[in-house]
């Protein structure tokens, strides 16, 4: 039995805690654990006999994914697809955690954002270490990385910048927060699914947490937790 296991490698129990980092914040993930994320992934892994926990890094993204990657953490809640191809060490489960709308805000300029190349003429800023505007935004007149999205929409608000890239979700809560009004362009920049991703020593786990995030959407109680966490901030 000893050497069966010690083939097999780590692996979860009953009773383990899972400890998954994210760099999003409310409505996803709030500080009594009843955002979006933190309802959704303790109820996955709890059907696998599993506690499980988020814990947040909001202003040192590309840490939380070195510490998933090298297994201090047992992996990332919510990300985009394809972080395996630089984080070698983590699996991406495949069953979508959710579908992110990742947008420009801005507090006057009225423009169709149907392409990256519609960023060009403007001054655009967003956080250091989302992968989807590194990857997509054009250098055009101008970018400003910042480290948290309080800065980011710091400078939308005192108009240092003219377009501030986020997602849809937490964008309008911190909106709501900093108390000033900004305009939501349409459509989004980018419409994509979003993954949960664990460390190679939870390998046997991914297909339980793929099949029990499946069933968690078939049996309802997925569109309730969006019901309760993200559907009272569209109003």
């Amino acid at each position: 039995m000893f050497f069966i296991l010690a083939l097999g490698g780590p692996t979860a129990h009953a009773g383990d805690k899972i400890v998954l980092s994210s760099g999003v914040l409310e409505p996803y993930t709030t500080v009594d654990h009843k955002g979006f994320l933190d309802q959704l992934l303790m109820a996955v892994f709890r059907d696998l006999g599993l506690e499980a926990e988020v814990i947040i890094y909001p202003t040192a993204t590309e840490r939380g994914m070195l510490n998933a990657n090298e297994g201090v953490d047992d992996g990332l809640a919510m990300r985009v697809a394809g972080l395996e191809k630089q984080y070698p060490n983590l699996i991406r489960v495949p069953e979508p955690v959710a579908v992110n709308d990742f947008v420009a805000y801005t507090t006057g300029k009225r423009f169709t954002t149907d392409s990256w190349v519609s960023l060009e003429p403007y001054v655009v800023t967003y956080i250091i270490g989302w992968k989807v505007f590194e990857q997509n935004v054009p250098q055009g007149k101008e970018l400003t990385l910042v480290r948290d999205a309080d800065q980011l929409f710091g400078l939308l608000k005192s108009k240092r910048a003219d377009v501030a890239l986020y997602e849809r979700w937490q964008g309008l809560v911190k909106v709501r927060d900093m108390g000033f009004k900004v305009q939501v362009l349409e459509p989004p920049l980018v419409r994509t699914n979003m993954y949960m991703y664990l460390h190679k020593k939870h390998a046997a786990l991914v297909p339980k947490v793929s099949q029990a995030l499946a069933k968690i959407k078939q049996d309802g109680r997925y569109q309730h937790i969006v019901d309760i966490t993200l559907t009272p901030f569209a109003k």
